[in-house]
């Protein structure tokens, strides 16, 4: 499990700007999520991501303050992770992944981690270094992607998903230069015993700034929550947003 953030803004920003004041306080959810960090950003209208990212817990991380202390951009995503039981805590494993212009990261676990290596495009099989199903599900929806198109390859992946495996959740932030598209799906009949319904919660905030989205667990007073089966589409264009069921 997993928390995870993203923004896209009308100026080159860090995450703390964007965040807002309490920022510190999502850091400190690592204290759990403390299996891994990534940050990775792209600018919009550039082709190349840039990544940093490490098996290390963030709140006492050397390293992670510096990444974000430096990072300037206008879009990124940061993944805070906890391991699902019986997948290594490594590098290959920690989040975000990437492929040409797209990052993704992942809240949730698809069972097994190899259900969906048949669905996956022979193009990018070679390219899955870990042995998590987070970045197998990146490279399935690549693989959606290249067939339809961004934002309706996720919606029809996701779908695909949701009708023929075995899930707790697939909360999920994907970015290019282009678009940022949130996906909220989480199965209530497969979360942990020890997870809230709020634990799966997204939520975001849209100003004069941009727009920030988050995972729960931290002040997000005043935030719009992202419905459960539905999808968010954010253009980094003119920042319109599109809200997709996936039912």
């Amino acid at each position: 499990m997993c928390r995870l953030m993203g923004y896209v803004s009308h100026e080159v920003t860090t995450f703390p700007r964007m965040a807002g004041g309490d920022f510190q306080n999502f850091v400190d959810l690592s204290s759990v999520h403390c299996d891994g960090w990534g940050v990775a950003t792209i600018d919009h209208g550039q082709d190349k991501v840039q990544l940093v990212r490490a098996a290390q817990m963030a709140h006492t991380s050397a390293q992670f303050d510096s990444a974000i202390s430096s990072t300037q951009s206008d879009g990124g995503l940061l993944h805070l992770r906890w391991a699902t039981a019986g997948l290594p805590v490594s590098e290959n494993n920690t989040h975000p992944f990437v492929y040409q212009d797209f990052t993704f990261i992942h809240n949730g676990s698809i069972l097994p981690p190899s259900a969906l290596d048949h669905l996956i495009d022979p193009e990018f099989a070679p390219l899955i270094l870990g042995q998590t199903d987070s970045e197998r599900y990146f490279y399935f929806l690549m693989t959606m992607i290249k067939k339809c198109g961004f934002v309706e390859g996720v919606r029809k992946g996701v779908k695909l998903i949701m009708e023929s495996c075995d899930y707790s959740s697939i909360n999920a932030m994907v970015m290019n230069e282009d678009t940022l598209v949130v996906v909220r799906e989480n199965n209530p009949n497969r979360q942990p015993e020890w997870a809230t319904q709020e634990y799966y919660e997204l939520k975001y905030r849209k100003d004069s700034k941009g727009l920030v989205v988050a995972s729960s667990g931290w002040n997000q007073e005043g935030w719009i929550e992202i419905p459960n089966h539905s999808m968010l589409s954010v253009d980094r264009k003119d920042f319109s947003t599109q809200s997709i069921l996936l039912t």
